[in-house]
């Protein structure tokens, strides 16, 4: 929200006060508490009529400074809050030098001088990150309404990306944007998954810890500042220290939660009936058959909302007209090796049958009046469960249960965003606060029904919605996009953006979902949908197989899969440092290049995993324009070496696109390309580009289904290249890249743990 005209005024209605001078300080061992006074005037006639703000300073972890600004303390909390984890065995560290206080975490620190006007510096390592100044801690009100104020300067040079989900340019800077759930699709400055956290290539983040709206001016408003208010009499925010963009992943993480690990079986090709098609157990049947035919391998089918009768969403039960054998039909697709998920939302139209039960229940929300909410937009009279209540979440978790019984794997937690502020929840959340909140409770209910009933890691969603925290429900999808090559692009800046926002798994509906792809678009998705965390076929009115399209696109799609497959080793790997780390799987070029400023603002191009480069084609002609960093790079479809830094204009046939290795990288590929749940370290791969003289590479394969992981370690000394091997089962392989392309494997034999190999120049 702007509430300044220009440099000077305020805009019309706008009152506002700042801190201009700290009035008092405390300090403690572990904190400071300042209380900033607002007016002009030092002394004792100062102290009248004037507002005064008390900003409290504490660490809740190593590198994370916490400043909590607040006008008047005596409002009642009314929740949600965001469940936030701190390091039990760190504390800040508060030391008083003369008129300056500083409260030190590891290498961060915050400083104020109680002398000088009011600013607080963020410092890390003798190095100004940011700071509170002039206009850095303040209120306003418009209109009747308290608006609590914070401004961080940004710096000459400094880009923002993040806050969720956003399809807008990459880099946020000249943007407003207001942290606020909608149902907006993919080509609106609306977005589905907003989460109140920014990232700069300055070394540090900022964490606004408040789950309702928050309206940020990122250098749009004065634009050397980044600009956040919330309609209330507190804010609280964090500075998250790096310096690099992955240690800030890395500590945010470890304070909103880290990315559950997906099951194996869910990083290969899922397969949706689409929306509003037409279909039934035979269409469905014709449909896994015909990628079997085809020699597509298939991992998931999934049904989407149509699996219930119209006007019933959600009453969980199959619809008797076009499936009439539920068990038996899921029994026949998991004979066929696949398993099954299914469309659920949160919302129960009043046709269903559990309307009349959660509504006697009282597991639905109501109004003030204590009537149920209902509207009838997406489903006659819905209402919206209740999951603020343990006993609605318990009440919608057993209807889950019924259909894990039937032998459904996963859930496609679809919606999530349109909450109603006008009603009462039965923990006495603040309906402001709980709007974007709301999705957490709902993916969590459903996330943890599975764990239960299936184990751990073996749970994952399809969500779309999510806010702060629910990067530890994976996965999540973009939502609703056009069919053409401008909403590819505009899919991959969002999912870029998301996983600069904490989340580690994501994916989008190959394909496009609204209107029908030309073959083009449909094939150059699909690309893009297998060189990514996760890949579904889905559509809205027409359907996603192959063969509806051309022949071509049969070949694409089969091609592709078996090589994500062959990537599962690589993948698994990644997913891993995702959980560990909260480096997300599909990397924004900053992520891994933070030193490069040309991929500063890059977004049609990514990294999956730390050594694969991939730029998507987004034109009918197959013309792609793409940055190479440093080194010598090697194409992994056709062994040709790129040598960077430097921007490259290609033109590609649909069996290939831009996917580069890295410099000094192995991938591991995995024996079997036929689905990604294998013994993944039998029979591995290892595919060496470009080693550097002396560096030795750690290469970790996971276990999968077999016994045991995999370490390898290769090591180039002059013309010779040495790999050895622990806990490798045997029959793994060594493929060098060369100045003319891949050369042929080299095994090594059973029972082997080392091979050493001349180099191919």
């Amino acid at each position: 929200m702007k509430f300044t005209d220009g440099y000077w005024l305020m805009r019309e209605g706008v009152a506002a006060s700042f801190a201009t001078w700290v009035a008092d300080a405390r300090i403690e061992e572990d904190r400071l508490t300042l209380w900033g006074a607002t007016g002009r005037e030092r002394g004792r006639g100062g102290t009248l009529n004037s507002p005064l703000l008390t900003v409290e300073v504490f660490s809740p972890a190593e590198g994370v400074i916490g400043v909590r600004s607040t006008h008047h303390a005596g409002s009642r909390d009314r929740g949600p809050h965001f469940a936030l984890r701190s390091d039990e065995g760190h504390a800040g560290k508060a030391r008083a030098s003369g008129s300056v206080l500083e409260l030190a975490s590891g290498p961060l620190a915050l400083r104020v001088d109680t002398e000088e006007p009011w600013r607080l510096d963020f410092l890390a390592e003798g190095r100004l990150l940011t700071s509170a100044g002039k206009r850095g801690t303040g209120f306003a009100t418009l209109d009747g309404q308290h608006h609590i104020v914070s401004q961080l300067s940004l710096g000459v040079g400094g880009l923002v990306y993040g806050l969720g989900e956003r399809f807008t340019p990459f880099t946020r800077n000249g943007q407003s944007v207001e942290v606020w759930q909608a149902d907006g699709g993919t080509a609106s400055e609306q977005a589905y998954k907003n989460v109140p956290f920014y990232l700069t290539n300055r070394g540090y983040g900022v964490f606004v810890n408040h789950p309702g709206r928050v309206s940020y001016e990122i250098a749009s408003e004065s634009v050397g500042q980044v600009q956040f208010s919330v309609e209330d009499q507190s804010v609280e925010y964090y500075v998250i220290y790096g310096p690099t963009p992955k240690e800030i992943l890395d500590r945010y993480t470890a304070l909103t939660g880290r990315p559950a690990l997906p099951p194996a079986w869910s990083f290969g090709l899922w397969l949706s009936t689409s929306f509003t098609t037409d279909y039934d157990e035979d269409t469905v049947g014709r449909f896994t058959r015909g990628m079997a035919e085809r020699e597509i391998p298939l991992s998931v089918f999934h049904f989407d909302c149509f699996w219930m009768r119209a006007y019933q969403w959600c009453d969980f039960t199959w619809d008797p007209d076009v499936f009439p054998d539920p068990e038996g039909m899921v029994r026949r697709l998991k004979d066929q090796g696949l398993r099954v998920t299914v469309w659920i939302n949160p919302y129960i139209g009043q046709k269903s049958p559990l309307f009349d039960e959660g509504a006697r229940l009282g597991h639905l929300v109501r109004t003030a009046e204590g009537d149920v909410w209902q509207w009838d937009m997406w489903q006659a009279g819905m209402a919206l469960v209740d999951f603020t209540s343990p006993a609605a979440r318990e009440w919608y978790a057993s209807k889950l249960r019924a259909l894990l019984r039937q032998g459904v794997d996963g859930f496609k937690t679809d919606f999530g965003e349109r909450v109603p502020t006008d009603v009462v929840w039965s923990d006495g959340s603040d309906p402001e606060r709980m709007h974007n909140y709301y999705t957490q409770l709902y993916n969590e209910t459903v996330f943890r029904v599975l764990t239960e009933e299936r184990g751990e890691g073996e749970a994952v969603l399809f969500a779309r919605s999510a806010t702060a925290g629910g990067q530890q429900f994976p996965v999540h999808w973009g939502g609703d996009c056009e069919s053409t090559f401008e909403a590819m692009a505009e899919s991959l800046r969002g999912g870029l953006s998301l996983g600069l926002s904490g989340f580690g798994f994501w994916s989008h509906d190959i394909g496009g979902f609204e209107g029908t792809p030309t073959p083009a678009v449909f094939k150059r998705w699909v690309q893009f949908g297998l060189l990514s965390s996760h890949s579904r076929l889905h559509g809205s009115g027409s359907y996603r197989v192959p063969w509806e399209y051309d022949e071509e696109a049969v070949e694409v799609t089969r091609v592709f899969t078996r090589l994500k497959n062959r990537l599962a080793p690589y993948l698994l790997r990644a997913a891993e440092q995702a959980r560990d780390r909260g480096t997300p799987v599909m990397r924004a070029m900053v992520l891994e290049f933070p030193d490069d400023p040309s991929c500063h603002p890059l977004d049609r191009q990514y990294m999956l995993g730390e050594n694969l480069l991939v730029a998507p084609v987004f034109s009918e002609d197959g013309e792609v324009e793409y940055y190479v960093p440093a080194g010598t790079w090697t194409h992994l479809l056709t062994g040709e070496r790129v040598t960077g830094p430097g921007w490259r204009r290609e033109r590609f046939g649909f069996d290939s696109l831009p996917l580069l290795a890295r410099p000094g990288s192995v991938i591991p590929f995995g024996a079997r390309d036929d689905g990604p749940e294998y013994a993944l370290a039998e029979g591995v791969t290892l595919r060496v580009h470009a080693p550097e003289d002396g560096v030795e590479v750690v290469t970790r394969v996971p276990a999968g289904t077999g016994e045991r992981a995999a370490v390898f370690r290769t090591r180039r000394s002059g013309d010779e290249l040495t790999v050895t091997a622990e806990g490798a089962p045997g029959g793994w392989s060594v493929v060098l890249a060369g100045p003319d392309g891949y050369g042929e494997p080299v095994p090594v034999s059973e029972g082997a743990h080392a091979v050493t190999l001349p180099m191919a120049g």
